[in-house]
């Protein structure tokens, strides 16, 4: 072999060695420095969400039962009333005189019996005539009752508690029965009628709580109770109707205005509850890292209900686990760790050194 090749394989022999050198043995790596957490345990509430209308709580058209002009107007637009408070009277000289009219034939009939009556005692009248005149007394008393109806229905009082809207009369109008005259709302509390996704049958129950919002009143939350669940799911949209009552005792909630409910389907006491930065994700599994004697173990979870940076897990996890919140990328199975520990403040706290062993 010449000098030349000689140099030459010396050299190749050299770089093998560094090369060599410089692989590390297995096991030889050192632990890698994570930030950790250790997870929490509270209460988690489940969810849903679904778009609704504001109802009043009772709702009435006001209208005559029967004809008739318009003498008095006995409110104020806007205002409220109570139940029972006149809010029309219909001019009543005509009811008036039909009262008159049939109280005196009432009284023509009632004679009538009595005189029918006293006959058939004395052997002198007939069963047929005294029969006769009780007949025609009865029609009087019915047509009296009539009359002493009409004349009372002169008078159109709010049947519930509410606030009247904006009358469509004046005073001099002639109504006709069936006319809406005003409308009557009662708005507290106020209904609100909503809707949620089939999948939820199992969880809605009445007397549940809703929260509610509406975009007149910006971030303005109501609260409420379900109370009522329509037995039939809507087969078009595969969807379960719910009506609410909401408390509005100052009367700034109104009907028919657009709401945003979300209603409580579930609620669990001791949930246990991670950043979304310690999940990790691959091949559709989800998995953590738990920090085990400075070690990262690698942990398949089953994730529930995500809200505000955390999640829930449902399974894979148990109290006081401490999971790898960031530098998962760097890890495997097994490797060792010194975790860095942030409290639930988002502080790091001093890092933990590894075991001897």
């Amino acid at each position: 072999m010449t000098s030349s090749a000689l140099r030459v394989a010396r050299s190749v022999a050299l770089a093998a060695t560094i090369a060599f050198c410089a692989t590390p043995a297995p096991g030889q790596r050192g632990p890698v420095t994570v930030e950790a957490r250790t997870v929490t345990v509270q209460t988690v509430t489940e969810v849903a969400t679904a778009v609704g209308t504001l109802l009043s709580a009772e709702s009435a058209d006001i209208s005559p039962e029967i004809a008739g002009r318009i003498d008095t107007i006995a409110f104020e637009e806007g205002r409220p009333v109570e139940e029972g408070d006149l809010l029309f009277q219909l001019d009543p000289s005509v009811y008036e005189a039909q009262l008159v009219e049939a109280q005196a034939n009432f009284d023509v009939k009632k004679a009538n019996y009595d005189r029918a009556e006293g006959l058939l005692s004395n052997k002198v009248g007939t069963v047929r005539a005294r029969d006769e005149a009780l007949s025609e007394w009865q029609v009087a008393r019915a047509l009296l009752t009539m009359a002493e109806v009409r004349l009372e229905k002169t008078k159109i009082v709010a049947p519930f508690d509410g606030i009247v809207g904006l009358r469509t009369v004046s005073r001099g109008d002639y109504v006709q029965p069936g006319e809406t005259m005003v409308n009557l709302e009662k708005i507290d509390p106020i209904k609100v009628d909503f809707s949620v996704a089939e999948r939820y049958l199992a969880d809605v129950r009445s007397g549940a709580e809703v929260h509610l919002t509406v975009d007149a009143l910006g971030d303005r939350s109501f609260t409420g109770k379900v109370y009522a669940i329509n037995p039939q799911i809507d087969p078009a949209g595969r969807s379960i109707a719910l009506r609410a009552q909401v408390p509005n005792p100052d009367g700034i909630l109104k009907p028919g205005l657009f709401a945003r409910v979300s209603l409580q389907t579930a609620q669990r006491d001791e949930a246990i509850v991670i950043s979304e930065d310690a999940i990790v994700t691959q091949g559709g599994d989800n998995f953590v890292f738990r920090v085990v004697d400075n070690k990262a173990v690698r942990t398949p979870v089953t994730l529930g209900q995500r809200r505000y940076g955390t999640v829930e897990i449902t399974k894979g996890l148990s109290k006081d686990d401490i999971v790898v919140v960031a530098g998962q990328m760097k890890l495997r199975d097994g490797a060792e760790v010194v975790p860095k520990m942030i409290d639930d403040t988002g502080d790091p706290a001093a890092p933990t050194e590894p075991s001897a062993s």
